[in-house]
């Protein structure tokens, strides 16, 4: 199999996004869609691996702030749902609902998780008695049900998906508000640093908040094809919950107050679907260096008339090496060509590839390639370890740069519609306009653009004063527009 095979074997990803991505979690073997029930997929070993290695950055960062993991079931008594009347209106067509068990029907329905405010908020009620009981910062890692009447996309856009929901509980306004700052943190450090994955932190407007919140921000990445893709939420949510679910406690001068919540939602799965998104090439996947289920892999290069075994042996050598060192290293040794081997780990995104034939075992040299750069380098044997550490940040930081210069050069501020089409037909994906705060403003821009939607204002960026992009009433607000999934 020659690179030009491999090379076409995947369609363009510029301009056929949808195909190539389909191909990949296919050919990669990250998901299997064929469970036969719509908007369900199958996480295969692959994808579970990775899976976890990103749950894993997460539960650290959260755990290391003072949050503490718990398991909540997954069923919901429908009375449950329904006491926060604002929430559940926004949650209303998208719950799974069991009404039966056995033969028998419930006395209650129950819905399948959609979230877990209503949940975890009647026990919160229980353990929270005193000032001393806060700030209580718990988490959990499960699935989550939703009946999603548009189109399925695997790990985009399901009925079943993976995240992380932090819900923690303060006893003033102040405390709170600084947890979505401490969220963004979380995720700036997770998302951006380690997983090389940019995004717009963003304040959603008034109209567009999480159902039951005072105040929602979220985290928008760029997808290949110019569309934007929410990949978590962090939300104030005041007393609301707390009030209907009596979250209270006694404070310190003696009198009974309602704790002041947060949650936020780490969006796994559409995170994995970034990741895969983002960064990979016409070759596959490419995975930042810490969350590559195998690290290095080692690929002896036989030749006629040289002894195999001295391969194998020098291969075996760099390994016991390399996982003495806290590496994750293969050796290869199975019957396929080296140009099979290369297509199947390139394929799965192996950050860095080691090549041994005769040359480098008489030389006591190793050859390595990089998958972000499709780089090849002979360097002597001694200095293998010292040069993988390099390369293990070195390959995150170049995938974290093309991924940031991308979003940046797409994003424009227009005074407009005129420019916004304009810019749009050049190549820009995001603008930043005026915009009045008006809900009707934003479905009118929606229709009047062929689909760019008002995302939020961008948090901790100033403002100055300009005319709303659709009514032209005078404002200081400047939001974000884009096509989103």
């Amino acid at each position: 199999m020659t690179e030009r095979d491999i090379e076409e074997s995947l369609p363009d990803k510029e301009k056929n996004l949808s195909e190539w991505y389909s191909m990949v979690l296919e050919k990669a073997e990250i998901v299997d869609i064929r469970y036969g029930v719509k908007g369900f997929i199958v996480y295969m070993p692959y994808g579970m691996e990775i899976m976890k290695n990103i749950i894993r950055l997460f539960e650290s960062e959260l755990e290391k702030t003072g949050h503490r993991p718990v398991l909540f079931p997954v069923v919901i008594p429908e009375s449950n749902l329904r006491k926060e009347e604002e929430h559940v209106k926004g949650f209303a067509g998208q719950v799974f609902w069991i009404t039966h068990a056995g033969y028998s029907k419930l006395e209650e329905k129950l819905a399948l998780r959609p979230t877990s405010e209503t949940a975890m908020y009647p026990i919160y009620s229980l353990w929270i008695k005193s000032y001393k009981d806060l700030p209580l910062k718990a988490y959990q890692t499960v699935a989550v049900y939703r009946y999603e009447t548009k189109a399925t996309r695997p790990l985009l856009r399901g009925r079943e998906f993976l995240w992380i929901e932090a819900h923690n509980v303060f006893r003033s306004r102040e405390e709170a508000y600084k947890q979505t700052l401490e969220d963004a943190d979380i995720f700036k450090r997770v998302s951006y640093e380690k997983l090389g994955i940019p995004f717009i932190h963003v304040k959603r407007e008034e109209f567009d908040k999480f159902p039951g919140a005072e105040d929602t921000f979220a985290f928008d990445t760029l997808m290949p094809d110019g569309r934007v893709l929410q990949i978590g939420t962090t939300h104030y949510l005041g007393t609301k919950f707390s009030k209907v679910f009596d979250i209270k406690f006694h404070d310190v001068d003696g009198k009974y107050r309602y704790g002041h919540q947060t949650c936020y939602g780490i969006g796994l799965s559409r995170i994995l679907a970034s990741l895969i998104m983002i960064h990979g090439d016409s070759y596959g996947m490419v995975l930042p260096f810490d969350i590559a289920p195998l690290q290095i892999i080692i690929i002896p290069i036989p030749k006629t008339g040289y002894d195999l075994n001295k391969i194998f042996e020098y291969c075996d050598d760099i390994q016991r090496e390399l996982i003495d060192k806290g590496y994750k290293v293969k050796v290869d040794k199975s019957e396929k060509t080296p140009g099979e081997k290369y297509y199947y780990y390139d394929m799965r995104g192996i950050p860095i590839r080691i090549e041994v034939g005769p040359f480098e075992v008489d030389n006591r040299r190793v050859t390595l390639f990089r998958r972000d750069l499709r780089m090849r380098v002979t360097i002597p044997r001694e200095d293998l370890f010292n040069k993988i550490e390099r390369l293990r940040v070195d390959i995150t930081e170049n995938l974290r740069r093309k991924a940031e210069d991308k979003i940046k050069n797409t994003i424009k501020y227009v005074s407009n519609l005129d420019e916004l089409k304009k810019y749009s037909e050049e190549g820009f994906s995001i603008f930043k306009v005026h915009f009045c705060g008006n809900e009707e403003c934003a479905e009118r821009i929606k229709n009047e653009t062929g689909g760019f939607e008002v995302r939020g204002s961008g948090v901790s960026e100033d403002g100055f004063n300009g005319e709303c992009i659709m009514c032209g009433k005078e404002t200081s607000k400047i939001v974000y527009l884009a096509k989103a999934y």
